[in-house]
């Protein structure tokens, strides 16, 4: 029994000697249980490997050695066990090589990742069951089935797709209007298609809204409005919205995001990024698109709409720039105005704001009637301005603007409303769209040109002049062209999108609201010619965005960055004389994303060398063992053999270490 325990304690403590020194003599990560395993053998197999190189080498068994030949007997012994030791880690690297080792993971994230992959395996069969219903199942696996054969026009495929999208739910549909207004991803018909995609819902009882509110809120809704209209003003798949009136007497509307609501977005937020990097993989359209990360900022805008404090921050941004851009034109003061937020009675869910007395404006066709020629063109021009300049003056502007979030209240003026996308700019790329702007003004191809690629990611291999040509016929046509055929927004993004160029989220958003407020000036004006319009306006713009006080700013500025750098001149100039005086000058080499990659010539050359000298070993190893030759040790033992396995064993680890290294970088 006792025998028993101390051999499986020496072979355990065997085992974890064996891992810890193969780890160390491989010099990366080697997984704990197969080096156990490794050591294990290593033990069992060890001692018998041993008694076969005495026998071989006609040594005498331990009983019968004389005290002269004890240390060459240990040294074989030794020997031997190193060399199945060797020919062990030998087996770690194949395995490792075939099946490298990963991180055992927290046994709670495991369960975590068992239990969304089964939440998204079921989203995804319920997805793929709409498709296939609606005969565009092709989308996911291809083939055609008698359905799909029936779509025989893009037309019809764009209804199917719609139809799809409409039955999956909030996200697909949000996804869906987005895609309608980027024209430089999505064609023809698609885009109209995508364009009718409506997320009307059935409206939430009134209970489930008001213990949203209560909960979000944490106070009885009694605490904060004076009443709320238990029947909702609109209800869409994301939230409903109820008329209310605050403890001090403002009327306003409460915005409720449904309670499952962010469950099914977060779900469909992983298909649709799984989707899209499997797009991107596998397609070269995928790929010139860049349509991960297409799909990553949608996703992510889409998950921040949930939050409605970020919804309340954008308004109040929104806010100050049409107070900047009315007290540099007091005239127009009230005719745009964006409605207040109220923080005490917002939360993360819920979201209150000042009410719009108005009808929207697509659906305020009677009330537009009602006013003057003068009155409807006053309001379409200060609608345009007040975008324009939020986008090419201050950068911030509404990026998602329809005539469905634009109201027409009922003493004539417009009200802005749903601030959950809300465009970024800054100032460089603000001030590249104005060059285009001006350069479409004034037909210059070469600079509009000039001006688009400073703005878009365009690949590699575009072709240039192919682009220049495309976009000089743009901005010829654009000319001559009559009211209503088009917007150069639209056909701009269109010449972007044939030639495979990327566009940034950003820059999309701004271009697509140039479009989308074409379309809300017309429905104030049927005849209102935008660009006509709005090009003559570039100049004041681009004077506005380069006023001389901001420009005495930026030279102070880059004259004070100057001067540091001067400062600092006279200590690197001393640094490096004295590097040349002292033969200590050394070279940085950073690679494109800034990581430090100086020591890769060093340790390259480490392991060329470290290669040669154990391929050498290896060599003179094999020619002392074949050679034979020397003193006799004893039995049948040679010097240069010994010599010659002590030297293998060495090179051997040595190649070793340098192919697990080789493996471990390619993964």
């Amino acid at each position: 029994m006792v025998v028993t325990l101390l051999i499986a304690v020496l072979a355990v403590v065997c085992a974890v000697l064996v891992g810890f020194v193969a780890r160390q003599i491989l010099g990366t990560a080697v997984g704990w249980p197969r080096s156990i395993v490794v050591g294990l053998l290593v033990f069992f197999l060890g001692v018998p490997a041993a008694g076969w190189v005495l026998r071989q080498t006609g040594m005498p068994d331990g009983a019968t050695l004389a005290a002269d030949d004890v240390w060459l007997w240990v040294g074989l012994i030794a020997l031997s066990i190193s060399w199945v030791f060797a020919l062990g880690v030998a087996a770690l690297v194949a395995s490792e090589a075939i099946f490298p080792t990963r991180p055992l993971p927290n046994p709670i994230d495991v369960i975590r990742a068992a239990l969304r992959q089964r939440k998204r395996t079921r989203r995804y069969l319920e997805i793929l069951a709409i498709a296939s219903r609606h005969g565009v199942g092709w989308l996911f696996h291809g083939g055609h089935s008698r359905v799909e054969q029936q779509l025989s026009t893009s037309e019809e495929r764009a209804r199917a797709i719609v139809a799809t999208i409409n039955d999956a739910g909030v996200s697909f549909v949000k996804l869906g209007q987005v895609l309608s207004t980027r024209r430089d991803l999505i064609p023809e018909p698609y885009l109209s298609a995508l364009a009718s995609l409506q997320t009307s819902a059935t409206t939430l009882p009134w209970e489930t809204v008001r213990e949203v509110i209560e909960s979000d809120l944490g106070r009885p809704i009694d605490e904060i409005f004076a009443d709320v209209d238990p029947s909702p003003l609109a209800a869409a798949s994301v939230a409903q919205v109820h008329r209310a009136t605050l403890r001090d007497g403002s009327r306003v509307v409460v915005k409720v995001q449904r309670p499952a609501a962010r469950a099914q977005v977060e779900a469909d937020a992983d298909i649709i990024g799984r989707l899209a990097h499997r797009a991107e993989a596998r397609t070269r359209v995928g790929r010139d698109l860049r349509i991960e990360s297409v799909a990553r900022g949608f996703t992510t805008t889409l998950l921040e709409e949930l939050d409605y404090r970020v919804e309340a921050r954008n308004t109040e941004m929104i806010r100050a720039t049409i107070e900047h851009i009315d007290a540099a034109e007091p005239a127009r003061r009230g005719l745009v105005t964006v409605p207040t937020a109220y923080p005490e009675a917002s939360s993360t869910r819920v979201l209150t704001m000042e009410l719009v007395d108005g009808a929207a404006l697509g659906d305020s066709a009677e009330h537009l009637a009602t006013l003057t020629a003068e009155e409807r063109d006053r309001l379409a021009e200060v609608l345009m301005t007040t975008v324009i300049e939020q986008i090419l003056v201050y950068g911030v502007f509404h990026a998602d603007l329809h005539p469905g979030n634009v109201l027409l209240t009922r003493d004539g003026t417009l009200g802005l409303i749903d601030f959950g996308a809300v465009g970024i700019i800054e100032r460089s790329r603000r001030q590249h769209m104005t060059a285009f702007l001006l350069a479409a003004l004034s037909e210059n191809d070469v600079a509009a040109t000039d001006a688009l690629l400073l703005i878009v990611d365009a690949p590699d291999d575009v072709d240039l002049d192919a682009f220049r040509h495309d976009v000089g016929i743009v901005l010829t046509a654009e000319h001559v062209r009559s009211v209503g055929q088009g917007s150069i927004f639209t056909r701009i993004v269109d010449v972007i999108r044939q030639h495979r160029i990327a566009l940034p989220g950003e820059l999309a958003s701004a271009l697509r609201s140039f479009a989308t407020l074409e379309g809300c000036l017309r429905v104030i004006v049927d005849d209102f010619d935008m660009v006509g319009r709005a090009l003559p306006l570039m100049p004041k713009l681009l004077r506005r965005t380069i006023s001389l006080s901001r420009a005495a700013t930026d030279l102070q500025a880059g004259a004070v960055i100057s001067l540091a750098r001067l400062q600092r001149m006279p200590q690197r100039l001393e640094a490096l004389l004295t590097g040349i005086e002292r033969g200590s000058i050394g070279i940085t080499l950073r690679s494109d994303d800034g990581t430090d990659t100086s020591g890769i010539l060093s340790r390259i050359t480490s392991e060329i060398a470290t290669t040669l000298v154990s391929i050498a070993a290896v060599v003179i190893a094999v020619v002392l063992i074949v050679a034979g030759g020397g003193p006799v040790l004893g039995g049948s033992v040679t010097l240069f053999a010994i010599l010659g396995a002590v030297i293998g064993l060495f090179g051997f680890l040595g190649l070793l270490r340098v192919v697990r290294r080789t493996f471990g970088r390619r993964r």
